[in-house]
């Protein structure tokens, strides 16, 4: 029998931006009795994050999840390039990293495994979208004033098979695609691969197009968590782009509100699909 006074905490493990923000207030009012770690040199100090680690001293939060009784865990935030000194394993860590470089082919086997080493210590590892649907768009369809038109339509249809095809290979998760492939993501990261689509169409004078951030196949959600914000929408709406493609619970909106305002002050659809 589960213990009553442990079932509602959970470890929020914060990188950087807003996201961890609405996660913790998302997981707060569904419940949750979030203790907050955040990750030094990414967390948003506003966060008051309960306790501070370095990428590389994972150990001290392992010894203070026991103590709490925390057995949930959640990771959110972004993480850029960390300083070396942050890298610095502590014991707990290097042990670790050593299981999950044994099992590593690519960006999403490494978060799996690392899922596994934390289950196996006795720690569930939660999607925190699971926990509060609130934070992603939970009924597909147009989720804004715009509607996609029926050139959108076989645009998306074609972002969509790229998104899959570059997701299996574990290469990204967003692609640009109008009438061709204008653009696909890779080491960069999204906003990079937007600023790149802005660059090369900014002469554009009518929007067509559009942007999809889909889920890849077989994608641990519970850490590799895709995200849009109001930046995406504002990127898109520089590129002469018409819309985003995103999928539904497993897209991460970043104040969702705000995005949706957004996209219709600047006639940007947004669809959200069970694909």
């Amino acid at each position: 029998m589960k213990n009553k006074k442990t079932d509602n905490k959970i470890a929020l493990v914060a990188g950087a931006l807003d996201l961890p923000f609405f996660t913790r207030d998302a997981l707060r009012r569904a419940g949750w009795d979030v203790f907050i770690v955040g990750l030094r040199g990414f967390v948003d100090m506003r966060l008051q994050p309960d306790m501070v680690v370095r990428l590389g001293g994972a150990g001290r939060a392992i010894r203070e999840f026991r103590r709490r009784g925390i057995r949930r865990l959640t990771f959110v935030g972004s993480l850029g390039h960390p300083n070396l000194s942050d890298l610095r394993p502590d014991l707990w860590t290097f042990i670790t990293l050593l299981k999950i470089m044994k099992h590593q082919r690519g960006y999403d086997s490494m978060a799996v495994a690392l899922n596994k080493v934390l289950e196996k210590q006795g720690f569930e590892i939660v999607a925190a979208q699971d926990l509060a649907p609130e934070l992603a768009f939970e009924e597909s369809g147009p989720q804004t004033r715009v509607k996609p038109s029926r050139s959108d339509e076989k645009n998306i249809a074609r972002a969509i098979e790229v998104s899959h095809t570059i997701g299996a290979a574990d290469i990204g998760a967003s692609v640009v695609v109008d009438s061709q492939v204008i653009a696909v993501e890779a080491a960069e990261g999204t906003a990079r691969m937007l600023e790149r689509v802005v660059d090369m169409r900014k002469s554009k004078r009518k929007s067509s197009g559009v942007f999809a951030k889909m889920t890849k196949p077989g994608q641990d959600l519970r850490i590799d968590i895709p995200a849009i914000g109001v930046d995406t929408v504002n990127a898109v709406a520089a590129a002469h782009l018409r819309g985003i493609v995103v999928n539904t619970k497993t897209c991460f909106v970043v104040n969702k509100p705000a995005v949706i305002k957004r996209a219709n002050e600047l006639g940007i659809f947004i669809l959200a699909l069970d694909e």
